[in-house]
């Protein structure tokens, strides 16, 4: 097998190590772009090709890690991952683990551990990697690493909510939702929120957004069921996706240019959380991105009209 055909036959694994590291689709395609420059540099062939791309691209992911963390301090408003619509990499045995993992409530938490702790805990919880493989890959002891792994499996746990969605009663809900907001059934849509829902959204100071996060069923159903319906009226659609393993839809333009994403948090039963990507920054891998303030000043207009 070719030094191309070995590196291909691992890109979805290095990808998907790299995104949940760094929650970006960008710098995760960087690094393995860089891993693969380095494995076809080296003049000798590895006795264990996946380690060695596995260890190379983590090491990649966390000096990235530790610049962008630098960068999101001055980040404008709140930061989201970039919205994946399918993760490439895919495991039956360790389904649930992938699928939890990538989700954008799962990315937030990583990322209140440190680079190191986010590292053994995409390697080892995520991907079932042994101690012996994780401690090369982050240069550091396997007595060290168990020790990262508690710290880490422990921040997860205590951020995690205590009730978590069946898939079947998760999809159902949203398909319940999404009924609403195509209909702005303000009724609707607020039987479907929790009391205390959030809706939050990432322009990163690049596009219109919140001034702040909207909290409760009454104004995030309004603000939904108000903003919708005008949409409509300048020919922004939506298309119902998975986001991040979890229930979204695409948000496009008249000329079907990415608007923004939106992503729920269904929990115990409710919509506890709605998020929304709207930096152009973090769409641009999913095509052509929208003008958002055109758009905007559309729905003004719009509103005024009505």
């Amino acid at each position: 097998m070719s030094k191309v055909e070995e590196f291909e036959e691992l890109r979805s694994l290095l990808f998907s190590i790299a995104y949940r590291i760094l929650g970006s689709v960008g710098e995760a395609e960087d690094a393995v772009q860089e891993a693969w420059l380095r494995f076809d540099a080296s003049p000798t062939r590895p006795d264990n090709t996946k380690a060695f791309l596995s260890t190379t691209v983590t090491r990649i992911s966390i000096d990235v890690l530790r610049l962008a963390r630098v960068r999101r301090e001055a980040y404008v408003g709140p930061w989201f991952p970039e919205p994946l619509l399918t993760d490439p990499y895919q495991d039956p045995a360790r389904s649930a683990e992938l699928a939890d993992s990538v989700s954008m409530a799962a990315l937030l938490l990583l990322e209140r551990l440190s680079p190191l702790e986010r590292a053994v805990f995409v390697l080892r919880e995520v991907f079932g990697f042994g101690y012996d493989e994780v401690a090369p890959a982050v240069g550091r002891s396997e007595a060290a690493c168990r020790q990262l792994a508690v710290r880490a499996r422990q921040h997860m746990r205590d951020g995690r909510p205590r009730f978590e969605a069946e898939r079947k009663e998760r999809d159902e809900l949203a398909a319940r939702f999404f009924d609403a907001l195509r209909e702005g059934d303000m009724a609707g849509l607020q039987d479907l929120l929790a009391a205390d829902v959030s809706m939050v959204g990432d322009g990163g100071g690049k596009t219109p957004q919140l001034a702040r996060a909207v909290a409760g069923a009454v104004n995030v159903a309004r603000l939904l069921a108000a903003i919708v319906p005008l949409m409509e009226r300048i020919d922004v659609t939506f298309e119902t996706r998975e986001v991040n393993g979890q229930p979204g839809a695409v948000f496009r333009d008249h000329d079907g240019r990415v608007l923004t994403v939106l992503v729920l948090d269904v929990l115990d039963g409710r919509v506890q959380g709605v998020r929304s990507v709207t930096n152009p920054d973090k769409l641009a891998h999913l095509g052509p991105v929208a003008d958002a303030w055109a758009v905007h000043q559309q729905l003004r207009q719009a509103r005024r009209a009505h």
